[in-house]
């Protein structure tokens, strides 16, 4: 199977982050968030979308959608 060297780089630097830190997610959230508050850059929090708004974008409506048999 093709490997891609890009997937496997990231896949790589995502490792060895991880094993940094024992593998404790706590420790490597802490350790993600203190990079980005370092980075200096603007960090942008969109508040999630309700089920109805996305249908509505979407122009669905799921009241139409049956069930799997």
């Amino acid at each position: 199977m093709w490997k891609d060297p890009i997937v496997e780089e990231v896949r790589k630097i995502r490792e060895e982050h991880a094993a940094r830190f024992g593998y404790d997610l706590k420790a490597i959230y802490d350790d993600l968030k203190e990079m980005e508050r370092r980075s200096g850059r603007k960090i942008v929090s969109l508040p999630p979308k309700r089920l109805k708004e996305r249908q509505a974008e979407l122009g669905r409506d799921m009241g139409d959608v049956q069930p799997y048999a």
